[in-house]
């Protein structure tokens, strides 16, 4: 493939041919054209190399010197990231430099494809840290690229999302092919200037050691000595052995349960004849509760929501969780809660689908509730629900919604508890009911949003027609939306989902309903930063007092918004404290 590769770009006039085939003028002896112009003769044998081809040296190096030092992450986008000298650039050109011909014009290409690949990990990376504020992993993240595809299908249409993908490849590439055109390019300039170029990569050779021993810097927090595209590739490569040593880390902490043998009449006694619901309300993070930006707004909601339920006779703890995901990957800290296991990536996921471990959906189920999952979200079939033992799924196509979706959110919070509670809280249930409502309408692009309705009017969702003009923007949208636009959207859609829960207690709570709800991860970086912490509140409410009075020692802050110094618990040791709590 290399060879054929050299051809096509042998074919673009870039590769340098042997001087002894360049065009002889007819009878004419051939002449070093070098000897010639030293004598001055005006008959000078000259390259037959249009200016024009030099003319593209400068940008392909350009190109190549981007390709090398091009920030990977959301946080270095700045221009200061490209003040920097690549140690990469200097080793490749003097490798390229003392290679014969030959060699080197494979090389280059080698060379070429390699930083063609390198570049499209730094833009894959920057597209995970811009959504998921995490990098790309080269051996987990794969099947993210298909649940990526069909999630495409289902905004755009799958004819749009297979054209989407394959120009997506067709231009990965093509990049890989320039650059190693570029590098080409640039090594046959080199060597025909070999000692010229030599001088030049000696000089920068030590000017980066220089750098290097004294951390200089002319951008203040960009190193000028760069190995950045060294690290990239360690890390990567880290990256993949710790993937394969963490299934069998994973494998040891899931063997280690304390409630696997714990009798059904045990579990969660000091719950009885109580319906739970636990929902998940997509990317409420602790910054819509602290960050400046979104806290008025959403702790006026709170604020008035303590109220409100003040009067209905509810009373709230709150505190904070650190989720394992942040900006996307809801599933990872949904299964993270329900099994009490740290789930950070779709390998740990897969393999605890693959196991036996007791959820908190489980636990329920086997003390005698009846288990429901409320999936609003999901469109396609579902066989996760084995795993948390739900003795029903209602998906999107289930609650008999038939008014517009807003954008992702198939339906508003408000139309999903309604015919949650329709549905399962009947006054002839046989058993208590325990559910995990995961609610949509906080999921990203945040716009249009629903409006809260009168309770009675809700039918079959139609009255929500007129809130929706369009189909929508994708979630991608945030990306290229003005910012202060995105976070107004973001924070009138947490409000709204708060709200909808709030209503839901106030219209449908009793003395036998418990709702435990919290965030499943912070929002994308675009809108609350990339330093913002994965933490989400965490609430429980409950109009008997003896439910909050098993929780006293957790410390909790009184009311539906948690205290800057609330406690703060990773997400995957809440099963272990609740099941305890609420245990024999």
């Amino acid at each position: 493939m290399l060879s054929v590769a050299y051809d096509v770009v042998a074919g673009t006039g870039l590769v340098g041919r042997r001087r002894d085939r360049v065009r002889r003028p007819p009878n004419h002896a051939v002449r070093d054209h070098r000897l010639v112009r030293r004598r001055g003769h005006e008959d000078a044998v000259v390259e037959h190399r249009p200016r024009s081809k030099r003319a593209v040296t400068v940008p392909a190096g350009l190109f190549i010197f981007a390709a090398l030092v091009a920030p990977h992450q959301l946080s270095a986008l700045r221009w200061g990231a490209w003040v920097s000298l690549p140690v990469e650039g200097i080793v490749g050109a003097s490798a390229l430099l003392l290679l014969p011909a030959r060699a080197g014009r494979v090389l280059a290409i080698v060379l070429g494809a390699v930083l063609g690949l390198l570049a499209v990990v730094k833009i894959v990376d920057l597209g995970f840290s811009s959504v998921l504020a995490r990098q790309f992993d080269p051996l987990l993240d794969w099947v993210l690229l298909a649940d990526g595809l069909d999630f495409l299908g289902h905004a755009v249409g799958r004819p749009l999302a297979v054209v989407t993908a394959i120009l997506a490849v067709v231009t990965m590439l093509a990049l890989a092919f320039a650059l190693s055109v570029a590098v080409l390019q640039v090594t046959r300039v080199a060597v025909g200037h070999r000692v010229a170029a030599s001088r030049v990569l000696v000089a920068l050779a030590l000017l980066w050691v220089v750098a290097l021993s004294t951390g200089a810097q002319l951008v203040p927090g960009v190193p000028f000595a760069s190995h950045s595209a060294t690290s990239l590739v360690y890390d990567k490569a880290t990256r993949m052995v710790t993937g394969y040593s963490d299934r069998r880390r994973f494998a040891a902490e899931a063997a280690v349960d304390p409630f696997r043998e714990t009798p059904p009449d045990q579990l969660l006694s000091g719950l009885r004849g109580k319906d739970v619901v636990l929902a998940f309300v997509e990317s409420y993070g602790r910054s819509a509760v602290e960050d400046p930006t979104f806290a008025p707004g959403v702790g006026a909601v709170l604020a008035d929501g303590d109220r409100r339920l003040s009067a209905a006779g509810f009373a709230a703890r709150s505190a904070y969780l650190t989720s394992p995901t942040s900006g996307g990957g809801s599933w990872l800290a949904h299964s993270t809660l329900l099994s009490g296991l740290w789930i950070d990536n779709q390998q740990r996921y897969t393999d605890l689908l693959a196991s036996h471990r007791l959820s908190l959906t489980g636990a329920f189920g086997g003390a005698g509730w009846r288990t429901v999952g409320v999936m609003p979200g999901i469109t396609v079939d579902w066989p996760e629900g084995a795993f948390y033992r739900y003795d029903q799924v209602y998906d999107a196509h289930h609650l008999g919604y038939r008014g517009p979706s807003f954008s992702w959110a198939t339906m508003p919070d408000q139309y999903t508890l309604a015919e949650f509670e329709r549905l399962e809280r009947t006054p002839d249930r046989r058993a208590p009911v325990m559910a995990v409502v995961p609610l949509v309408s906080s999921h990203a692009p945040w716009a249009p949003l629903p409006r809260m309705v009168p309770q009675s009017e809700l039918g079959d969702g139609s009255i929500f027609d007129p809130m929706v003009a369009g189909p929508g923007d994708p979630p991608e949208a945030i990306l290229t939306r003005d910012p202060s636009r995105v976070r107004a959207d973001y924070r009138r859609s947490i409000e709204y989902s708060l709200d909808s829960l709030i209503s839901y207690l106030e219209t449908s709570g009793d003395e036998n309903l418990v709702l435990v709800f919290l965030g499943d991860h912070q929002p994308a970086p675009v809108v609350v930063g990339a330093d913002a912490s994965r933490d989400v509140p965490i609430t429980i409410v409950a109009r008997d007092a003896a439910v909050l009075d098993r929780i006293a020692d957790w410390h909790w802050t009184v009311g539906l918004k948690p205290a800057a110094d609330a406690p703060v618990w990773r997400m995957d040791g809440f099963r272990d404290r609740f099941l305890t709590a609420f245990g024999s």
